[in-house]
């Protein structure tokens, strides 16, 4: 076995969940209900997130006021992590699109456990890289791909697809507004292409307009 294997299997066996449940001090636990922010944009960088339960909308707003989603987290996603660079205040808002249960860690506290537990330490890298490749796939698509295949992508992406071989195909309710506002284009764009999606087959809504996603639209992103 390789070192980067090893390495790799050695972080798949570390419980994360159970690690960050016994983390001494400055760990809090909050429900934060579908809509309200775990913080603004402007705020003080303070502290890192962790989603142990729902969904987290990350957006920014321009000046002019013009807002872009910029990422959607799920169970088991850190989020807030500009802090451990420098960064002193929020340059995004969070913002909980389900009932969420997520955990608060300080600061202090978070750089006193990536310096002391090299299990942590090892998982946390290997995160940050992945979600890294992860814009900088999300950069070329913005940059290369038309809208129909960027909202595909999307779509597979909050599906779970390829990650971990189990999919997770049904999405929560996800307003045409956000959709559009991570896709780059207009709320009426994004209306045409799900019901033509939805009229090929590719996704079907179901009750309490939970989006079922099939395999399928993988076409759309695969088609040249």
């Amino acid at each position: 076995m390789t070192p980067s294997a090893a390495a790799g299997k050695k972080c798949l066996k570390f419980d994360l969940k159970t690690f960050l449940s016994v983390i001494d001090g400055g760990r809090t636990i909050a429900a934060v209900s579908a809509k309200q922010r775990a913080f603004v944009q402007g705020d003080l960088a303070d502290a890192v997130f962790y989603v142990q339960k729902g969904k987290v909308k990350l957006s920014v707003v321009a000046k002019g006021g013009k807002e872009a989603t910029i990422g959607i987290l799920n169970e088991g996603d850190f989020f807030g992590e500009g802090c451990l660079t420098g960064q002193r205040l929020r340059m995004c808002s969070a913002i909980a699109m389900t009932d969420c249960t997520v955990m608060r860690i300080d600061k202090k506290s978070m750089m006193e456990v990536i310096h002391r537990q090299r299990a942590f330490s090892d998982m946390f890298v290997v995160y940050l890289l992945t979600r890294n490749i992860r814009y900088e796939e999300d950069l070329v698509d913005q940059l290369f791909n038309s809208s129909e295949k960027r909202l595909a992508r999307i779509l597979l992406l909050l599906a779970h697809f390829g990650k971990d071989g189990k999919p997770k195909v049904a999405i929560p309710p996800i307003t045409q507004e956000t959709l559009a506002e991570m896709v780059g284009t207009t709320r009426s764009r994004v209306n045409f292409f799900m019901n033509r999606f939805r009229k090929l087959g590719f996704i079907d809504y179901q009750a309490g307009d939970t989006l079922q996603v099939h395999s399928s639209l993988l076409n759309v992103v695969l088609h040249d």
